[in-house]
């Protein structure tokens, strides 16, 4: 998330911006108010989300927005949205809801409308909640405005409130031995923000997590911490996963070359199609939607493959997909 632009808004724009976060900042609830989330083992949970923007190399006003949903705890995809979208407004540090939100509201929008059963239950956010220089970041914005219980979670910490990277904080990451350790981040006016986590036993970077809407910091610490097979936890992982693969599809349907860099000439050859898929001119591609009851195929390097590129290669006009009969 977070591509930059260049140019900055006009100061009667960050004044409403900063007005509207005041707005809003007032509805967050830092609260548990789901059961599942005061159940040890989170029992009742089975949806977890993640949303992402990725951003097109060179382009930073083209991305594409992403929202997945997996089972909890198997962490199995049941759901994925990918779109393309234009992004005005710039990039402002502080404000980066106003640049990516409204298409991730609409992801989770359609979600609802499409496929009710399938709504996650907490979304995970590549990003800041109440860890925020107004306290109300992108996590905080997208749960107030979706009313689903959101989680913040950062690579990097976000400076506020007195909060460095500095020596000292760096020998608290160094004391986090093993996986579910960590530390609160507590600020300089005396609240605590979020919590750096160890997400993973094989990870020394931390995850800096900060409750966004509807859930306590102890809940959200304790789901990021077993949402986490890497670093990064699966539902924010797995979204972006998905919108880079659905450009590079877009840019492979328009003729955009892709990086040559750091591939090996096997890995430069391109692809025959499988089975019962045809090569199509370069027309757009529809927004990729997939409702997976079940998605174990899409981990079979052979049937998986297929299926997905059936479903991110229909060109528009098209109104179904190629089917093999054998």
């Amino acid at each position: 998330m977070a591509g930059k632009a260049a140019g900055k808004p006009p100061e009667e724009i960050l004044l409403d911006w900063k007005r509207e976060q005041a707005s809003l900042k007032a509805r967050v609830v830092d609260l548990d108010t789901e059961a599942w989330q005061r159940d040890p083992a989170f029992s009742g949970l089975q949806r977890v989300g993640g949303v992402d923007v990725s951003f097109v190399k060179d382009d930073s006003g083209s991305a594409c927005a992403s929202l997945v949903v997996l089972s909890y705890p198997e962490l199995e995809v049941l759901y994925e949205d990918c779109r393309m979208v234009t992004l005005t407004a710039p990039y402002v540090s502080g404000f980066l809801a106003f640049r990516e939100l409204p298409f991730l509201v609409d992801t989770v929008q359609q979600l609802r409308q499409r496929e009710p059963c399938l709504m996650p239950q907490v979304l995970f956010v590549d990003g800041n909640g109440v860890l925020h220089h107004r306290g109300f970041g992108v996590a905080c914005h997208l749960g107030v405005l979706t009313d689903l219980p959101c989680i913040g979670v950062a690579k990097k910490l976000l400076q506020v409130d007195g909060l460095e990277n500095n020596a000292l904080h760096k020998e608290k990451i160094q004391l986090l031995k093993a996986g579910g350790d960590s530390f609160p981040l507590m600020g300089g006016s005396g609240t605590i923000l979020g919590r750096a986590l160890r997400s993973h036993d094989h990870s020394t970077k931390p995850l800096y997590v900060s409750v966004g809407h509807k859930i306590s910091l102890e809940a959200a610490v304790r789901l990021t911490h077993s949402c986490c097979k890497f670093r990064i936890p699966e539902p924010v992982r797995q979204a972006d996963i998905r919108s880079r693969d659905y450009i590079r599809r877009t840019q492979e349907v328009q003729g955009v070359p892709a990086p040559q860099s750091g591939r090996s000439k096997e890995a430069q050859r391109p692809k025959a199609c499988p089975q019962g898929v045809s090569e199509e001119p370069a027309v757009p591609l529809l927004p990729r939607v997939c409702v997976l009851p079940r998605s174990r195929h899409l981990f079979d390097p052979v049937r998986g493959l297929s299926v997905r590129i059936h479903v991110e290669s229909m060109p528009a006009g098209h109104s179904h997909f190629p089917v093999n009969e054998e």
